[in-house]
């Protein structure tokens, strides 16, 4: 079986992820909260190839979220899919690297 790692870096991958997270869940019968609820096995047959299965029989996308500020990302959790990612999903870049948030580096030049 094949697994993927969908990565969504910067506003516009991030928003175009998010779509592709929306379509992936409906057409594999996952709900927003992660929680399968669809009627077909066949829904079921390759949904680890998206997603891990975690505790209680919750999908989670295996995916990274990439970003240099936290605004795209807290629009992505704020979403109506915000609750099928997992806190470890959202990477903001300054804070791997410890810079100052974008708007700040700007000012300071």
């Amino acid at each position: 079986m094949r697994e993927i790692v969908h990565l969504q870096i910067g506003q516009c991958g991030n928003q175009i992820g998010s779509k592709f997270w929306e379509v992936i869940s409906e057409e594999h019968g996952i709900n927003a909260t992660g929680i399968y609820e669809g009627d077909s096995n066949i829904q079921l047959e390759r949904v680890n190839v998206y997603f891990n299965e975690a505790h209680g029989g919750k999908y989670v996308p295996r995916a990274l979220l990439v970003d240099l500020e936290p605004g795209t990302m807290d629009s992505v959790r704020g979403s109506r899919i915000g609750a099928l990612f997992r806190p470890d999903n959202f990477i903001h870049v300054y804070r791997l690297f410890k810079l100052p948030p974008f708007h700040q580096q700007r000012s300071a030049t």
